[in-house]
């Protein structure tokens, strides 16, 4: 099966553009013309494409259930990143895909804050922990990322989302945000502070960095105990 039709490789929003990026890109940069567009003109344009908007939907689902939990709330997130998802014809698909995440994350962080306005609150004094990870290590989120791809794409998915959920908030919220969705830890601290309400409003990128190295031992030692992916 390859991995355009199989749904598992839709949860990794990390993973290479498919082949029709490049050319969806380029018609819908070719739309942006300020000319208005009847339905039958768009369709033809986007004719052949529909694998490639499953694909974008099913990625920004995926991040948008890891944030905020499955159902109709990560449904309209979807909705809101791609209408508020800003694209420039000088710009390249990976450039649009980086604006989407961004869009997305923006949108689950102020839905999470009004659900909860202390859930996301910068912590007042946060020690560093003795962890299994190193600074020196702390930066390569891409082993993160493709770790959290293998299990959510495998049999484990379930075990693995128990444990997404059964994080802190804010602990979630940056484990994903870096680990799923590419951000950095000073970006992270930056949308959380302007979109996860009053109490955010100081998050920095040390802190956002200390979460996330917490995190990344938190999914080690639950591989280890569960005896998670070993198969």
């Amino acid at each position: 099966m390859s991995d355009q039709k199989n749904p598992a490789t839709y949860l990794d929003v990390s993973q290479p553009l498919p082949p029709q990026a490049a050319e969806f890109a380029r018609k819908l940069h070719g739309m942006l013309d300020g000319q208005e567009k009847d339905e039958a003109t768009v369709e033809q344009a986007f004719d052949g494409l529909d694998d490639m908007f499953d694909r974008i939907a099913a990625g920004l689902y995926s991040l948008a259930s890891m944030l905020v939990g499955e159902g109709e709330d990560s449904i309209r997130l979807v909705e809101t990143a791609v209408a508020n998802t800003e694209v420039n014809p000088g710009e390249g698909p990976e450039h649009s895909r980086h604006n989407s995440r961004l869009a997305m994350a923006q949108a689950a962080v102020a839905l999470l804050a009004s659900r909860d306005p202390e859930s996301l609150a910068a912590p007042e004094a946060l020690e560093h922990a003795q962890t299994c990870i190193g600074d020196e290590d702390l930066d390569a989120a891409g082993t993160a990322r493709d770790e959290l791809e293998r299990l959510m794409a495998g049999p484990d998915r379930e075990r693995v989302r128990i444990w997404l959920e059964s994080l802190p908030t804010a602990m979630r919220t940056i484990y994903v945000l870096r680990a799923v969705a590419g951000l950095s830890a000073p970006e992270t601290a930056s949308l959380l502070a302007a979109y996860g309400g009053p109490q955010a409003s100081t998050w920095k990128p040390e802190q956002t960095r200390e979460l996330f190295r917490q995190g990344m031992c938190s999914l080690a030692s639950q591989l280890i105990h569960e005896g998670v992916g070993g198969h």
